[in-house]
This record gives structure tokens, sequence and C-alpha cells, in this order.
């Protein structure tokens, strides 16, 4: 089996170890490909950019996953809608039909629910430019891919953190954290779990649903989160205060169809996650 990683950032070159290490050959799409590392073929190509290059003829699985320039509306648009576009596009033009192509997306098309839960049935109702424009990736890829026999999979992740995905770790050791007025629920994924669903849903042997969100167990208030950084750093709590608007809206989404999938998590929570981080930077931790 070849997987074709089309954007092999950190995510992506976790996800094609994991790949490699299961048997699979695997192609890289990138940028710099010279930074890969050697379980993984690179290959250089601007994926928001027409004219990619040639796909492997024996692809059966092709996982897309970009990532903006900037934070900006044009940004997004060119990595994203762009990047789906122009991926599809060169399956078209080198007659290759792999049976999966997952798109890597973000719970942000759920917009804020007020603290409810979401899942995969929940509507779109992105808040932001951001979110509108992944709901517009996630439906290109389905309406291009209908009737072709390829089934598209749009996984939808929380936040990421992990190795040098330390935000809110470093919010807390300078002084920065804020800790809500009101409860404030977060969503988040470690990145090797994250790496871990992409390569489940793609080599899963059941055919996959066309969503899945991407979380972990605990939907956990940001309050608990920060308080529990910041005594495993030996730091005082942060101070509850104007905390500033929720990133990505407030909600609980739920990873109910992913396990139901067959997935386990090596973090289920944010605590065995930031334990795991906490020890591997070197950073106090009792």
């Amino acid at each position: 089996m070849t997987i074709l990683l089309a954007g092999c950032g950190d995510l992506g070159t976790e996800a094609g170890l994991r790949f490699a290490a299961l048997g699979h050959r695997v192609v890289g799409w990138r940028r710099t490909p010279g930074k890969l590392p050697a379980a993984i073929e690179g290959v250089a190509a601007d994926l928001s950019a027409p004219g990619l290059p040639s796909v492997p003829a024996n692809t059966t699985v092709v996982v897309i996953a970009v990532a903006a320039d900037s934070p900006t509306e044009d940004a997004y648009r060119a990595a994203y809608l762009g990047g789906v576009a122009n991926v599809l596009d060169a399956l078209e033009r080198d007659g290759v039909r792999p049976a999966r192509v997952l798109f890597v997306s973000s719970t942000a098309v759920y917009g804020d629910a007020g603290g409810g839960w979401v899942d995969e049935s929940t509507p779109t109702a992105p808040g932001g430019f951001s979110g509108r424009i992944l709901v517009e990736a996630e439906e290109l890829l389905r309406t291009r891919l209908a009737g072709t026999g390829t089934a598209p999979v749009s996984l939808r992740l929380g936040g990421i953190y992990g190795p040098g995905r330390t935000r809110l770790i470093d919010q807390v050791r300078s002084g920065a954290a804020v800790i809500p007025q009101e409860v404030r629920y977060t969503n988040r994924i470690h990145r090797d779990d994250a790496a871990a669903a992409v390569v489940h849903l793609a080599t899963m042997a059941a055919e996959p649903g066309p969503v899945y969100v991407g979380v972990d167990d605990d939907p956990a208030d940001l309050g608990s989160v920060l308080c529990f950084l910041a005594t495993h750093l030996g730091l005082p709590e942060p101070a509850v205060g104007d905390a500033g608007p929720a990133r990505g809206g407030n909600k609980r989404c739920s990873n109910h169809l992913l396990r139901g999938s067959g997935m386990e998590f090596a973090f289920p929570s944010f605590r065995e996650g930031y334990r795991e981080v906490l020890t591997g930077s070197g950073v106090r931790h009792p």
C-alpha cells in the first residue's frame, strides 16, 4: 500500500512514520522535503499552487494535511481550498483512484455551542473565516469525489498540543494566563493521538464514515487545565478575570464515533498528555 501525504508538517510526519512502521510505502509532499525522515519519500510540492508532482500509480490512500502560512482569510483559502482542489486535480490528471482521501479539518467548523455537546451530526456553524473555509473545503472534497469510488473522510481535530505545541504551558509560565470568570470548555488532542487517528481511519478494515471528530475523552474547562499546569510547574494558580473571547467557541466535542470505530487513545485526557509534555521537556513535574 502506498500512502500519499499531501502536506507533511509535524502532524503529517508523525503519521507518516506510523504508516511506515506498519510496512507501507509513504510519499510526502512538502515544500522542504529534505527535512523529512528517511522513512518518508520526500517530494518537493507547494499544495497551494497548481501543477503538483505525479501521484504514484499504486496510491491507495491520500491524506491532505495542510496548514496556512498566516492567520489570514487569503492564506486559509490558498492552503485549504486551493490545497484540496489541487490534490484532486492531480489525482484526476494522473488517473489515480485511491480507496480513501482523508482531509484533516478542525472542530472550528462548529462555532460556539454555549457549552453544549457537539458531534458529527451537529450542523456546522462556524464563527470565523477559518471555520467557514474548512466547511467549504470539506464540501469540495465530498462533491468532487462523489461517484468516483473514492471515500472522502474529514477528520475534525480539536486543538493539537504536544511536542513543540506548548501555548498554554508558555502562558502559565509567563504569568499571562487568565482563568475565565465563567466555565469555558475546551477541546484538545495530543499530537500523537491525532496522528494515530489519521492512520486508524486511513487503514481500518471497515468503510469509514464521512466525518469524525478528533478530540480526547475530556472536554475540560480552561480553568481546570490552567490550574493543573500551574501545579505541575510549581507556580501559583492564574488569576480569574477577563480571558477575552473563546478560541473556537464554548463547546464540548464528543469523540464517541471515533472511539466506537476502534480508535484507542494514548492520552485520553489533558492530564496524561500534559504530564508527557512536561516530563519530556524537562520541566518540573511531581
